[in-house]
């Protein structure tokens, strides 16, 4: 059974720094394409990052380039994303997610979730 588990969320400051963490379990993540979404009260889950396992290729949605950096320890079987410079608007539940077919930054192309990260991010 595949699980994914995610932390490190929490409280910062604007301008302050969090590393998430997804642990996953049932599969060999260095073999899939893993990635970050996010999903803000009242507003559709959005993509954030993605890694995939043969080069650590990575995309990111533009909100986050230069400030936040997906990638993966295979020997922990772990996804990280790293978030800099973080604002009010990076908050967020955040979730990783094992991705399947189709376009990398839509959600219906993943098809495990965790159960989410709080990030809040205070101004």
């Amino acid at each position: 059974q595949v699980q994914l588990a995610e932390s490190g969320g929490g409280l910062v400051q604007a301008g302050g720094s969090l590393r998430l963490s997804c642990v996953a379990s049932g599969l060999t993540a260095s073999r899939y394409v893993m990635g970050w979404f996010r999903q803000a009260p009242g507003k559709e889950r959005e993509f954030v990052a993605v890694i995939n396992w043969r080069a650590g290729s990575t995309y990111y949605a533009d909100f986050v380039k230069g400030r936040f950096t997906i990638s993966r320890d295979n020997a922990k079987n772990t996804v990280y994303l790293q978030m800099n410079s973080l604002k009010s608007v990076d908050t967020a539940v955040y979730y990783c997610a094992v991705y399947s077919r189709g376009n990398y930054y839509s959600s219906p192309s993943y098809d495990y979730w965790g159960q989410g990260t709080q990030v809040t991010v205070s101004s």
